[in-house]
C-alpha cells in the first residue's frame, strides 16, 4: 500500500504501552503496533528511497546491560544513510512525528577530522554560517553528547568552542501531531526538512565522512 500517514490509532497504541508497558499489553496489543505503526513505517520508508535504505529499529529494548529500561520502545524509529555517510533519521510516537539527520555520534577518527575543520579558518567558518541558518530556520541543533570544556589541545575561548565541544553534529525538527502527519504530506514534510540540512550533511560527508575503526570501537 502507498503510504498516507501515521494513524491517530498508532498514537493511542503508543499512549496505551506507555500507561501499561507490559509483557501482557504487548502480547495482547501487538497486532495494532504491527497495522497501525510498523506498517506506515515500512511505507514511509519505501516513498523516501532515495534517503536509505531504512533499518527499522526493533520494538524491544536491550535489557541485558539495564534492568530499570522498560521492556518496550515507546517510538518507532527508522534509520538511513547516505553513501558519504551522512545518517537521515525519522521517528513516530505518542508525542507525533520528528525527523533530523547529520551525524549523531562520531567515532574517535571522525572526531578528529571533524575538530580539525572547524578549528580551520574556512572550513569552520562555513560550517559556524551553516549551523547559525539552520537554527534561524528553526532546527534544533544536537549531537550524542559533548564535551563540559574545550577538547584538549585546543583553546577554551575559540570562537567556534561550541561545535568543537560537541561528539556529532545533527539537526533534526519536532513536529509534535498536528493534522497533517496523519496524511500522505508527512512525507513531504519530512523529505523538506533532509533536504534543508543538505548543506551540513553534504560538509559533513566532505570533511568527517565514514569512519574507518573496527564497527566494535564505535559509539552506538
Amino acid at each position: 500500500m502507498a503510504f498516507s500517514g501515521f494513524p491517530a490509532a498508532g498514537i493511542e497504541f503508543y499512549e496505551q504501552l506507555s500507561a501499561d508497558n507490559s509483557r501482557a499489553f504487548w502480547q495482547d496489543n501487538k497486532h495494532r503496533y504491527v497495522e497501525h505503526v510498523k506498517a506506515p513505517m515500512l511505507e514511509l520508508a519505501e516513498v523516501l528511497a532515495d534517503y536509505g535504505p531504512f533499518h527499522l529499529f526493533r520494538p524491544h529494548n536491550d535489557l541485558r546491560f539495564s534492568k530499570n529500561k522498560p521492556p518496550y520502545k515507546t517510538a518507532q524509529g527508522a534509520y538511513g544513510e547516505s553513501e558519504g555517510g551522512a545518517g537521515f533519521y525519522v521517528h513516530f510516537s505518542a508525542e507525533g512525528l520528528m525527523a533530523g539527520g547529520g551525524y549523531y555520534a562520531m567515532a574517535s577518527d571522525q572526531l578528529q577530522r571533524f575538530r580539525a575543520a572547524v578549528d580551520a579558518e574556512a572550513t569552520g567558518e562555513e560550517i559556524a554560517g551553516i549551523v547559525a541558518a539552520m537554527q534561524r530556520r528553526t532546527y534544533s541543533i544536537g549531537a550524542i553528547d559533548e564535551l563540559k570544556t574545550a577538547p584538549r589541545g585546543y583553546p577554551k575561548d575559540h570562537p567556534r568552542i561550541e561545535l568543537l565541544r560537541r561528539k556529532g553534529l545533527t539537526a533534526s525538527k519536532t513536529f509534535g501531531a498536528p493534522k497533517w502527519i496523519h496524511t500522505a504530506a508527512a512525507a513531504t514534510r519530512i523529505r523538506q526538512t533532509w533536504e534543508g540540512m543538505s548543506e551540513m550533511c553534504a560538509w559533513l560527508d566532505t570533511h568527517v565522512g565514514p569512519s574507518t575503526e573496527p564497527p566494535g570501537d564505535r559509539p552506538f
